[in-house]
């Protein structure tokens, strides 16, 4: 092993213990896995999926897409998002948040070119990452036990319920004909996927923990609007 790759297994190593460290204190000393069997069982199907057919198209449309083209549809995709947050900031009792999630939302629509630019955000109103699991934290309703789906990852029973009303706050879905509307689907899918494979660098040891540990500590960090230690996974977790 090379100085530059005991460097990098260092530098996995320490990550690994902060995530760890800060998933412990995010949301306390033990995690509700009691489906730990199926759990890794989905995990490992996921994992085969996306090993042999969904990283290696996000790699291809990594590299194949130029950062401005990448960065334009991150706005994009990104000002879709925004009418979800605003209608959870509104149910969360958050005006102020409500409010600037509208004119976000406007704004980039009109003078953001559909959302390709993000004007909003020059005039300094803030994005707010809401969605109807956090809605539903907001008002006490607990996560449940912690669930990976087939096809579609880490979850939690309550955010599983969630995830059906979030689709209804979602620009995509009323977009026609159906046709466009799937195209849409399945390029921002891969999108998100190409976004996090940067992060991979970070993972190893026991991937299904690691995830685990990752997510519901992300879920945390949005359930208390930042209010718990520095979130690590910041840029790499925020589409999930």
């Amino acid at each position: 092993m090379g100085v530059r790759d005991g460097i990098a297994t260092m530098i996995r190593a320490l990550l690994f213990c902060l995530a760890s460290w800060f998933a412990f204190h995010a949301y306390g000393e033990t995690v509700s896995d009691p489906f730990e069997k199926f759990n890794r069982q989905s995990h490992h199907l996921n994992e085969t999926f996306d090993e042999h057919l969904v990283r290696p198209v996000a790699g291809s449309y990594r590299r194949l897409l130029p950062v401005p083209v990448k960065r334009s549809l991150d706005r994009f995709y990104g000002n879709l998002e925004d009418a979800g947050d605003a209608v959870n900031s509104l149910l969360q009792g958050k005006a102020d948040a409500f409010v600037t999630g509208v004119l976000r939302v406007a704004i980039n629509s009109t003078l953001g070119l559909g959302g390709f630019l993000d004007p909003a955000s020059r005039l300094g109103l803030e994005n707010h990452d809401e969605d109807f699991a956090q809605t539903l934290a907001k008002w006490g309703v607990p996560r449940g036990p912690y669930l990976v789906i087939p096809f579609l990852g880490p979850s939690s029973l309550r955010d599983v319920f969630a995830r059906a009303i979030n689709t209804r706050v979602d620009p995509v879905r009323y977009l026609r004909p159906v046709d466009q509307r799937n195209v849409v689907y399945a390029t921002r899918f891969i999108h998100v996927r190409a976004n996090l494979l940067v992060a991979e660098e970070a993972v190893f040891g026991d991937r299904y923990l690691f995830f685990r540990d990752a997510y519901l500590q992300r879920r945390r960090y949005l359930e208390l609007d930042g209010e718990v230690a520095e979130d690590l996974f910041s840029d790499e977790f925020d589409d999930l």
